[in-house]
C-alpha cells in the first residue's frame, strides 16, 4: 500500500495532472449556473484530501526536515492546509455570508501551485526579487512625485475640477491615471473647458501635460528600464563569465606560443 501511494503522489506528472484538473473544476465553479452543483463541490474537496495525502506521504519518505528544508514543499503546504477551511462548506450549513466567501477564494490559491512546475522559475523569482529590490528607489521617487503634483493639482483645481482634484485622495488617483498615460487627456481637456478664459484653459493643458512628460514618460520609463535590466542580469553574468573564460584562455594561448621554441 505504501509504495503505491509513493508511485501515485511522488511523481512530479500525476500531480500536474492533479493541479491542472482542480484549476479547471474551481474555474468551473465561479460561474453562476455551476457554484452549487454538489458533484464539482465534493471534487474540489476531494482534490484537497489528495493534495494533504502528497504532503503526508512527502513527509513520511523524506523526513520532516527535509520536506521542510524546500522552498517549494513549504510553499505547497500552506496554500493546501490554507484551503483546508472550504471543507467546511461541504459537511456545514454555512449561510452565505462574507465568511463562506472568504472560504471559498482560499481555493484559489492552489492554482498558484502551477509556478512550480514552470521551466526556470526558480531564476525567474531571483530575478523578479532583484528588479524589486533595484526599483524600490525609483517607484519610492514616483511616489513622492505623485504626492506632490496631487497637491499641487488641489491647490490649483479642486473648485474646478472636484470630481479629478477635489481632495488629496482623489487628486492622487488622478495623477496616476496620468503617469499611466491612460485617459490622461480627457482629464486634460474636462478641467481646461471649465478654466474661466482660453488663456487659463491653454496653460492647464501645457501643465497636464508637463505632469505627463515627467511622470508617465521619463518616471514610469525609468522605472521600467531599471526592472527589465535587473530581470536580465543573470544573462549579463554568464555572458561576462564565457567573455572572461575566453579571453584567460587566448591570454594563455599566447603566452604558450611565446614560450614555444622555434625549430
Amino acid at each position: 500500500m505504501e509504495a503505491i501511494l509513493k508511485k501515485l503522489f511522488l511523481s512530479e506528472r500525476n500531480m500536474i495532472w492533479a493541479v491542472a484538473i482542480n484549476s479547471v473544476i474551481i474555474f468551473a465553479l465561479y460561474f453562476p449556473t455551476l457554484e452549487d452543483v454538489w458533484w464539482l463541490e465534493w471534487l474540489d474537496h476531494f482534490f484537497i484530501a489528495t493534495f494533504l495525502i502528497e504532503a503526508a506521504v512527502k513527509i513520511r519518505t523524506y523526513g520532516w526536515q527535509n520536506y521542510w528544508s524546500s522552498y517549494w514543499n513549504r510553499f505547497d503546504l500552506t496554500i493546501v492546509l490554507g484551503s483546508v477551511p472550504t471543507l467546511l462548506t461541504g459537511f456545514l450549513p454555512l449561510p452565505d455570508t462574507s465568511l463562506l466567501v472568504v472560504l471559498r477564494l482560499l481555493r484559489l490559491l492552489r492554482m498558484v501551485r502551477f509556478l512550480r512546475f514552470v521551466p526556470n522559475i526558480s531564476h525567474v523569482l531571483d530575478g523578479l526579487g532583484r528588479a524589486l529590490k533595484a526599483s524600490v528607489f525609483v517607484i519610492i521617487a514616483l511616489l513622492f512625485l505623485n504626492v506632490l503634483l496631487a497637491l499641487v493639482s488641489c491647490q490649483l483645481y479642486a473648485e474646478v475640477a472636484p470630481e479629478y482634484f477635489g481632495n488629496p485622495v482623489v487628486a492622487l488617483y488622478s495623477i496616476f491615471q496620468m503617469f499611466t498615460v491612460e485617459g490622461w487627456n480627457g482629464i486634460a481637456d474636462a478641467v481646461a473647458e471649465k478654466s474661466s478664459t482660453p488663456f487659463f484653459g491653454g496653460l492647464t493643458r501645457m501643465y497636464f501635460s508637463f505632469v505627463v512628460l515627467l511622470g508617465g514618460i521619463f518616471g514610469m520609463s525609468l522605472a521600467n528600464a531599471v526592472f527589465v535590466d535587473e530581470m536580465t542580469m543573470d544573462n549579463n553574468d554568464v555572458l561576462e563569465q564565457k567573455i572572461d573564460t575566453l579571453h584567460q584562455e587566448i591570454q594563455e594561448l599566447k603566452q604558450l606560443l611565446l614560450n614555444t621554441p622555434e625549430k
